[in-house]
């Protein structure tokens, strides 16, 4: 059977695939998007919506909890509340089809060009696919421009006794009807540490299993240390330096979970089990292999700096080619590829700003260099830290952990900064523009701004620069 010809496939309904088929649409081309799950990606189904809606629902909890510093001392109860699980479960499934039924109608209803089809892709040559749709029937697709947006899904750790006992992704957590009583978590990075948080705001007693000495291994040791040291004054436990290597349930339902550890054996028991060691790329069923696309030893996909593929024709997007795996940059992704095929402005996708936010209370958010980076690139630099308690809105709200440290080159201009606080992203939003625009540090040292505000900060934070390295 011949196979059904458009001008672009695009494989996979992440945060760089929808919009790419709309701009495509809109300039006329003929575009279908095959998704075999949920349309929206990993974002709007089990990443940043779902995550950050039952984020906002354990702080407001906090909030509650916590009323009593500020009002009157009667209130009841108020530090045994703990969450009703299902109703936060049922409010983020509001946001979440709210939020897939959006992209549906985007993509099928306004636009006349864009076939969507429910199923699996394969490839079977370079440019042409056979795809196993939902429904049972098969379809044989060719475009001259092939688009892979598949993303990732959690990696599960080789760990003795792991499938047999029960554990949960994050995708499955998110899901959950009943608070767990006592919440293991294996691994220390950003999405353990939200989680950590989350759930133990919803009323869970938390551990975290972490393989190395500190959280979020690519950050300085002074953020990781704050953040641990925050989170801890919650009542989360840390266990660093343990290395896992056998999980087992009992007859009681309990989960028992051996580490090694420079202390000695250590046995953690918990009710429930969270893996968040990291994710891995959606590519090992895609039959890359018939169309001679070559990818990394992990199996993401390799690419240029214009996001193709070794088969011409043939991009990669998103979280499926190596790099960091953020939303933001799966939609610069979108716009890289939309600029050089309809635009005739070619961008590399290596010559970017990274920013991004770990929400957690106080939230962590990075632009540009961290002091490490500069160091190990050898990179000249000043540096100054801030306390955040020293900033006048944080003694009018008493949230005041945190600091703030800010990187300068020779130049005067930002080399980038690690911000420990609230509102940490929106500061670093502020610090990105100033960056974006080549500023002197002196600018924003000198800029007037609205009292009593965060931003009133980066008045002072520059005041103690003082040369950097090792």
């Amino acid at each position: 059977m011949s196979a059904t010809a458009f001008d672009a496939i695009i494989i996979g309904s992440g945060q760089a695939g929808n919009p790419l088929a709309t701009a495509l649409a809109d300039a006329g081309r003929r575009v279908v998007l095959i998704e075999e799950n949920h349309l929206g990606g990993s974002c709007i189904n089990y990443g940043c919506a779902p995550t950050k809606t039952l984020i906002s629902t354990a702080e407001r909890l906090h909030q509650l909890r916590t009323a009593a510093t500020v009002a009157a001392p009667e209130v009841p109860n108020a530090a045994s509340l703990r969450v009703d699980m299902a109703a936060a479960v049922a409010r983020k499934d509001v946001v979440v089809r709210a939020m897939r039924n959006g992209t549906r109608t985007n993509l099928t209803k306004e636009h006349d060009h864009i076939t969507v089809l429910g199923g699996h892709a394969a490839f079977t040559g370079p440019r042409t696919l056979h795809v196993a749709l939902a429904d049972g029937t098969t379809q044989d697709l060719t475009a001259p421009l092939v688009f892979i947006n598949t993303g990732t899904r959690p990696a599960v750790p080789n760990v003795a006794g792991l499938a047999e006992a029960s554990y949960l992704t994050t995708t499955e957590l998110l899901d959950l009807q009943e608070l767990p009583e006592h919440l293991l978590i294996l691994g220390g990075g950003y999405i353990g540490m939200e989680f950590s948080q989350m759930f133990r705001r919803f009323g869970s007693r938390v551990t975290v299993v972490e393989a190395g000495m500190q959280l979020l291994e690519h950050e300085d040791d002074d953020a990781c240390r704050g953040l641990q040291e925050a989170l801890s004054q919650e009542g989360i436990e840390f266990v660093m330096g343990a290395h896992a290597h056998r999980v087992s349930r009992g007859a009681d339902g309990q989960l028992t979970l051996s580490a090694h550890t420079s202390q000695g054996e250590r046995r953690l028991r918990g009710t429930h089990l969270l893996v968040a060691t990291g994710r891995q790329p959606n590519s090992d069923k895609l039959g890359l292999g018939y169309a001679g696309i070559k990818t990394d030893e992990q199996g993401y996909i390799l690419v240029n700096n214009n996001l193709q593929t070794n088969v011409r024709g043939v991009y990669a997007l998103g979280d499926i080619h190596p790099g960091s795996q953020f939303t933001h940059l799966a939609y610069d992704d979108y716009r890289i590829v939309r600029d050089a095929l309809l635009h005739g402005r070619k961008r590399s996708a290596r010559q970017r700003p990274l920013p991004y936010v770990v929400f957690t209370d106080p939230p962590m958010a990075r632009i540009g260099l961290s002091e490490g980076q500069a160091q190990e690139q050898n990179v000249p630099y000043r540096v100054a830290t801030m306390p955040v308690r020293t900033i006048g809105r944080a003694q009018h709200t008493s949230e005041s952990r945190g600091f703030w440290k800010v990187l300068v080159g020779n130049d005067d201009r930002l080399l980038g900064a690690t911000l420990l606080g609230p509102e940490a992203g929106e500061i670093m939003a502020i610090l990105e523009v100033a960056m974006a625009g080549r500023l002197k540090y002196q600018q924003l040292q000198d800029m007037i701004f609205a009292h009593p505000t965060w931003a009133e900060g980066l008045n002072n934070v520059f005041r103690d620069l003082k040369r950097g390295g090792r």
